[in-house]
């Protein structure tokens, strides 16, 4: 079944720049520890960073209000896709109830907290035609503790490098075809060459592969990818954030991987917004 070109659950707002600051990591990789098609269920404590975006009053009780995922990079920060904040997913331009549900491994659960959204930073330069720049920069109210915290990789790190292996990590489509996970699930890919989705996605309804603004990732013949719900999801490779979920066409098939926000152009991004805001481009969060 052909999906949407996202992958939010269904369907920019932009709110005043907020004075928040993204940790970057550039130490020797870490062995990483260890939704989404073809993956298993994972507990969130091995995973504390990946937190479920919800609003109850636009997507209901179920699955607590869950539409899209986000990784915690900073105490009150959150990183998401872009489109999940645009009124196609959300209905209309705010949801007023946004949060994001923090060390809940099952949605129907009451375990961890549901921490409200008080700022959100939509990138100005996102291209909702090639969907380029798909991130956003959610404030959350109370903060988290440092563990929760997954450091970012910086450009050039070897966790970018094609053949790399890659957790991504959702309460999205399990199947395609709209089997959506009560509990978290990940599954494992790999970073794969530029030329395989510049191929798979040169341009027009598709999208359009960037290099330099986007990972690709999953399997070349098909079987294990992120899929619907997942998108802002996190993906890492060798212990860092390297990727947002963000789009692709169809989930988990042969020659058209999966599409990821390069994190370390969300970094570039972000200094480059402080420094003009008299912010002077810091990224270390307090």
């Amino acid at each position: 079944m052909r999906r949407p070109l996202v992958r939010a659950l269904t369907r920019p707002l932009v709110l005043a720049a907020v004075a928040m600051a993204i940790p970057l990591v550039t130490a020797a990789p870490a062995a990483a520890d260890g939704v989404i098609v073809g993956g298993f269920p994972v507990d969130v404590s091995t995973s504390p960073w990946a937190v479920a975006l919800s609003s109850r009053d636009r997507f209901g009780g179920t699955r607590s209000g869950q539409f899209c995922g986000g990784v915690v990079v900073g105490p009150t920060t959150v990183l998401t896709a872009a489109h999940c904040m645009g009124e196609d997913v959300l209905g209309a331009p705010l949801a007023s109830d946004l949060k994001a549900v923090e060390g809940r491994t099952d949605l129907d659960a009451e375990t961890g907290r549901e921490i409200r959204v008080s700022g959100v930073w939509v990138n100005p330069a996102y291209d909702g035609l090639s969907n380029s720049g798909d991130f956003a920069i959610l404030t959350l109210a109370d903060a988290l503790p440092q563990t929760s915290v997954v450091p970012m990789a910086a450009a050039g790190d070897p966790a970018y490098e094609p053949g790399t292996e890659a957790m991504v990590y959702g309460w999205g489509d399990t199947t395609g075809g709209g089997t959506y996970a009560h509990s978290l699930r990940a599954a494992r890919v790999h970073v794969l060459p530029d030329s395989l989705c510049e191929s798979a996605y040169p341009g027009g309804d598709e999208g359009t592969y960037v290099a330099k603004t986007m990972v690709c990732a999953g399997e070349a013949r098909g079987g294990r990818d992120s899929c619907q719900g997942d998108s802002g999801g996190p993906l890492v490779a060798q212990g860092r954030l390297i990727g947002l979920v963000s789009w692709g066409s169809g989930c988990g098939r042969a020659g058209n991987p999966g599409v990821y926000t390069r994190v370390s152009d969300v970094v570039r991004a972000w200094k480059e917004a402080l420094a003009a805001a008299g912010g002077g481009g810091s990224t270390t969060d307090g």
